[in-house]
């Protein structure tokens, strides 16, 4: 059910409905990095040149040079963080499209089934914004324990397999069901969902590929949620979201 899940999204990558999806998200992803790194840089400089001139107010060659070193330090910062960023940037900015990808793999691969109900947009953007709060939260964890010989790879997959499981397997939930339930369902296959969150892991631990995360992920949700809702079918769980 995973793999099948996985397959079938990844080959809807091409899809041109992806491409434009994708290129929109790219475009967006770099211009919020582009302001987040000419503000950070601005206020650095606002913040450090003041102290530089109180230290060494008798020394202006030591202090060029202090600036200098502060200027390409602050640089090296800048550039680590905002590439810690790029994958969270990037699902906030996709969660604004992650409706057009589930009605594009509904409306190719289940042209059949209802089509599922968009979630609001002022919803989808909260929830994008928690995404991207946890996302943040979970990646630093885990960069504090590469102090820890044999914990990191284990720590980045176990915790962006379980956050990421459970933020798109929701969303591709919500679509069809009230919140509640979406919620009680993806407890209710947490294990199946867990490991389905280390595919989409997997996926996002590959430079460039990462980028296409959101758009993995998103589909493969839908087709995973699709899976357990014909499984789910004789017991009444797969009604339409209220």
């Amino acid at each position: 059910m995973i793999l099948d899940a996985a397959r079938a999204a990844a080959s809807q990558l091409f899809l041109p409905e992806f491409r434009r999806i994708f290129f929109k998200t790219l475009g967006l992803t770099l211009l919020t990095l582009m302001a987040f790194w000419f503000g950070l840089k601005e206020l650095f400089q606002w913040l450090a040149l003041p102290w530089i001139d109180a230290v060494l107010p008798d020394l202006p060659g030591w202090a060029g040079w202090l600036e200098l070193f502060a200027g390409i330090i602050a640089g090296m910062g800048l550039a680590l963080g905002l590439a810690l960023l790029i994958a969270p940037v990037t699902a906030v900015v996709a969660g604004l499209f992650l409706d057009d990808i589930a009605e594009t793999v509904e409306r190719t691969d289940y042209p059949l089934d209802p089509p599922g109900t968009p979630v609001p947009v002022l919803r989808s953007v909260v929830l994008a914004l928690k995404f991207f709060a946890i996302v943040v939260a979970g990646n630093l964890v885990a960069l504090l324990l590469l102090l820890v010989p044999g914990v990191n790879i284990a720590a980045f997959f176990l915790v962006n397999g379980y956050l990421l499981g459970r933020e798109f397997f929701e969303f591709a939930a919500m679509r069809f069901r009230p919140e509640a339930e979406a919620k009680a369902l993806r407890a209710q296959y947490a294990g199946t969902i867990f490991i389905a969150g280390l595919v989409v892991a997997a996926f996002l631990a590959v430079p460039v590929l990462n980028l296409l995360t959101p758009l993995f992920a998103a589909a493969m949700m839908v087709h995973l949620h699709k899976a357990i809702s014909a499984r789910e079918r004789p017991s009444g769980l797969t009604a339409g979201r209220g």
